[in-house]
């Protein structure tokens, strides 16, 4: 169980902390490991001692894989454009062959054959062929991964100079034209060309999480969920084919919330739902439902709106509501690097939110109102985090 109130301090700095008193022994072993490792000497004895060997050549290849990252992205890039995950679903094939079907040359298909095939996305079978690799089978007609690989071309233009993305010199941000709702003033009001490219990225992705918040929690004690920002309702219509008798309620951006209407609409659920357009930092949520959804909506705001949001969703609830809070969290057990580095930098240049660990989200969640809130395990804890929030 964890609190949703009580003395937290900074992480990592235990209470009564002055960075002027001497260091404990602990901190002066460790600081004293730290300089034996950063010397070159100790780094060529480390390297030639066959003991030590196998785990500096793996922090060895750790460093160079943080150095080479971004063009371990761009052979992915490549193979989902030129549409080689689909191809070699078909049958495992050739370079010539392949260069022929990528209108490449021979010489460059090799070249991104290879390095595709160093990264796991495909294996070498014999006879010179290519086949599917374990990164590259789960890609076969994986819309929702194809989207996000394509929309990361924004996020790498916003960081080309994280210097500056930190000192807030980074210039026009092309995550914050986007996402239209980061930083406008009045989110209700854009039009539907500016929320399209954006919804259907999102409900693109909402396919990766939705199984593992329901996998995780079950809705079938409930009645009513309300989905805050809930996109075009694809977390809803995901929920509904779980708890077959659950009323649906979505509130949205006036444009979004359309979207969402006509999908309930097309899916048959237009009997059992409800949806509303409004902005949720400054109106009023329905009533009536028991359990209320935050599906990676909270993240994506500074705390003062995060507290905001949360309090209205606490005044919609009934007493003993209960909310879902599903999102990355800096602290996820192991991925960690994609809440607190990821998110870190995607929402620094988007210029709205910061990645938070559980213990972060569960004092906004008693400032707004929650008297009990507890983690829920995920089968998958780099996709998305849940806390399960008690009015």
């Amino acid at each position: 169980m964890m609190a949703a109130t009580g003395r937290r301090y900074v992480r990592g700095i235990p209470p009564g902390f002055d960075e002027g008193s001497p260091p404990s022994w602990g901190d002066r072993i460790r600081n004293a490991r730290d300089q034996w490792v950063a010397n070159p000497r100790f780094q060529r004895l480390a390297a030639a001692f066959p003991l030590t060997r196998p785990l500096a050549r793996r922090r060895a290849r750790a460093l160079f894989d943080l150095c080479a990252g971004f063009v371990y992205s761009q052979v992915l890039v490549a193979c989902v454009r030129l549409g080689l995950f689909d191809l070699l679903a078909e049958r495992p094939q050739t370079a010539a062959a392949l260069a022929n079907r990528l209108s490449l040359s021979t010489d460059a298909a090799t070249t991104l054959l290879d390095a595709a095939e160093s990264l796991g996305l495909l294996s070498r079978r014999p006879g010179g062929r290519f086949a599917l690799g374990p990164l590259g089978a789960p890609m076969v007609g994986n819309a929702a991964i194809a989207a996000l690989v394509e929309h990361h071309a924004l996020l790498y233009a916003d960081i080309a100079d994280p210097v500056a993305l930190l000192r807030g010199d980074g210039g026009r941000s092309q995550l914050a034209t986007f996402w239209a709702y980061a930083g406008a003033t009045d989110p209700a009001s854009a039009t539907a060309e500016r929320v399209d490219s954006y919804t259907t990225l999102m409900a693109a992705s909402q396919s990766l999480v939705a199984d593992v918040i329901l996998d995780a929690y079950s809705l079938r004690r409930h009645r009513c969920l309300l989905d805050v920002g809930g996109g075009d309702g694809s977390f809803l219509v995901a929920a509904a084919a779980r708890a077959t008798d659950l009323a649906l309620q979505l509130f949205e951006l006036p444009p979004v919330a359309a979207r969402a209407h006509a999908r309930f609409a097309a899916a048959g659920l237009a009997p059992r739902s409800t949806t509303f357009g409004g902005n949720f930092l400054v109106e009023r949520l329905p009533r009536g439902a028991d359990v209320a959804s935050l599906v990676r909506v909270v993240h994506d705001h500074d705390d003062a709106a995060a507290l905001t949001l949360l309090k209205a969703v606490r005044e919609c609830l009934p007493r003993q509501g209960t909310l879902l809070l599903a999102e990355p969290m800096a602290d996820a057990a192991g991925a960690r690097p994609v809440g607190a580095a990821y998110f870190g930098f995607y929402l620094k240049a988007m210029r709205s939110g910061r990645p938070r660990t559980a213990a972060d989200l569960a004092g906004l969640l008693g400032k707004a109102g929650f008297g009990q809130v507890r983690q829920v395990s995920t089968r998958l804890p780099l996709a998305t985090c849940l806390l399960v929030a008690t009015v």
